[in-house]
């Protein structure tokens, strides 16, 4: 009887890491054949400044007859792009503040931005960081250890500064041992000045022509300093801990 127990767990720890690398595999290849089918039907047409502004009524006229499907329909559309590291994420912000208002396209980009992000980070983690561990977990040992202690911080900072493009923190956060509920929560905060900007500017669409307009040098300053004041906890604690 202990021998065939034994026997059973070598087993099911032989078999375990080849049905997690089938998963990987599978999970792996439906994100691209996903991707690719985005690519390949040429639906980033509709995610361009000049197709929302040429179909700017008829999504008021839906958006006024199906307020609640219209939610529902944006929410998951910018989680799928968000989540599957998609371009048109900025033009549907637009869009959201130009259907919604300000205020409530804010609070459906952030509900789908931060579920996509999510879906990213986790895919992110099970696709890949074991394998980034196993080959440089002696390297980025410390690293992690200091990104896990100032998790929400270093976070906040990489949100709310946009010289740091939003899939790649997603993915590299993926990489490290943060938490899942205080990448959830930094991220829904951070993204909040930059969601609100990008959808109160959707109020004037029509008046748009790029979106270097709204991300004028200004509001990228403004967005910088915003990403330092996080970093102020940090720089507070490392201080504290070693007075001169």
């Amino acid at each position: 009887m202990i021998r065939s127990q034994a026997a059973m767990t070598t087993t099911a720890q032989s078999t375990a890491p080849a049905g997690g690398a089938t998963g990987r595999v599978v999970t792996a290849a439906l994100l691209g054949l996903a991707i690719g089918a985005f690519f390949y039907s040429d639906l980033g047409h509709y995610l361009t400044l000049d197709a929302v502004k040429d179909n700017r009524d008829r999504l008021l006229a839906f958006t006024g007859a199906n307020f609640p499907s219209a939610a529902g329909i944006f929410i998951l559309t910018y989680c799928l792009v968000t989540g599957l590291s998609l371009p048109g994420a900025a033009i549907l912000t637009l869009a959201g503040g130009f259907v919604f208002g300000g205020l409530l396209g804010t609070v459906f980009v952030n509900i789908g931005a931060t579920s996509g992000a999510t879906l990213a980070f986790l895919a992110a983690r099970y696709l890949l960081r074991d394998s980034v561990e196993r080959r440089f977990g002696s390297t980025l040992g410390p690293i992690q250890q200091g990104f896990s202690n100032n998790a929400f911080s270093y976070l906040m900072t990489l949100r709310l500064i946009p010289l740091f493009p939003f899939f790649l923190v997603n993915m590299v956060s993926g990489l490290t041992r943060v938490s899942v509920g205080t990448y959830v929560a930094a991220t829904a905060i951070g993204i909040i000045p930059g969601s609100f900007v990008y959808a109160y500017a959707g109020r004037q669409l029509g008046t748009i022509n790029s979106l270097k307009e709204i991300a004028s040098p200004n509001v990228l300053l403004a967005f910088s300093l915003l990403g330092l004041l996080a970093l102020v906890p940090i720089v507070y604690k490392k201080f504290a801990n070693n007075p001169a």
